[in-house]
């Protein structure tokens, strides 16, 4: 078996091929980049042993930001693998530390009953075992190292990890969403700007860093490898510059109309981008664009908000 492999795996959130898991190996040590939510723990670990590696050679957890589709998973994963630390963006480290404000606000969004369903539960993890990385950070694993970039744009509290070794870079959510089934005709993907943290000039500034980096794979959470990174670039531009428009646009509206005119717009966007594309969205697909144009409204509609106060 070789002894540097990277494995894509299924987190299975709220569908199959929405959110990845990626495990990397590498002389004789593991890692997992993304956690995804205690819900699919099982999954994460069925993995590990796939691949013959022992919970004790995972040395590192790596999560890109803590939107808990990502890192909601953190402390049960970390329960499971007694020499792993915890590596994350300081902005992070202290919500995986202490998860109180995370879990509180996430409840009071979802209701607890869905909360539950979404994401089971979220633990502290001990402060011995996170560890907060600077830009620029590395650490060793196997014979090579990972170095940490910090990218906002979509989030302050966001990196991305660059793995010489695979020539791959894991990229959260910075270099966008990329579905399996959105891609029948070609390359099709687009951002998200759902958070409160959304900088238009800084989520293109973490694409351009993510382009240049030299790697020869973008690993994306949502969802997997892809090598055409000027291609995947140029897209996910075109849609941050239409979205920074739309929230220029929307302050000429009432405060309580925003998010309902920019989700209007974004829908229309999303149907001319995949004509554009020769994608033919089907009921399926308009449910998946769906929930992230809800989130992509909310967040812009949010940003709006702030530039009005």
């Amino acid at each position: 078996m070789s002894t540097s492999r990277l494995v894509t795996l299924d987190c299975d959130y709220v569908q199959p091929q929405l959110a990845a898991s990626y495990l990397r190996v590498q002389d004789g040590e593991a890692a997992f980049i993304e956690t995804g939510t205690a819900r699919n723990l099982a999954a994460l670990l069925a993995g590990l042993d796939a691949e013959g590696v022992a919970r004790e050679a995972v040395r590192y957890v790596i999560v890109t930001h803590v939107h808990l589709d990502h890192a909601g998973g953190a402390s049960a994963l970390m329960g499971a693998l007694p020499n792993a630390t915890l590596l994350a963006h300081p902005r992070a480290a202290r919500h995986l530390i202490d998860p109180s404000k995370l879990v509180a606000s996430a409840r009071a969004v979802y209701g607890a009953a869905r909360f539950d369903g979404l994401y089971g539960t979220i633990e502290p993890v001990a402060a011995e075992r996170v560890k907060a990385l600077d830009d620029g950070a590395t650490v060793p694993f196997g014979a090579g190292s990972l170095r940490f970039v910090h990218t906002r744009g979509h989030a302050n509290h966001h990196f991305v990890v660059v793995d010489p070794s695979a020539s791959a870079v894991f990229t959260g959510d910075t270099f966008g969403l990329a579905y399996p089934r959105l891609q029948r005709a070609g390359r099709f993907a687009f951002p998200s700007t759902s958070p409160t943290d959304f900088d238009a000039a800084e989520a293109r500034a973490s694409i351009e860093k993510v382009r240049t980096l030299g790697m020869e794979r973008a690993c994306l959470t949502h969802f997997g490898a892809l090598t055409d990174l000027d291609a995947v670039a140029a897209q996910l531009t075109r849609w941050i510059d239409l979205s920074e428009s739309l929230l220029t646009q929307s302050l000429a509206h009432p405060a309580n109309e925003a998010e309902a005119w920019i989700r209007a717009r974004l829908t229309d966007a999303m149907e001319d981008a995949a004509r554009a594309a020769g994608l033919t969205l089907d009921e399926g697909d308009r449910a998946l664009t769906g929930f992230d144009i809800d989130l992509n409204a909310q967040g812009l509609a949010f940003a709006a908000s702030k530039k009005r106060a």
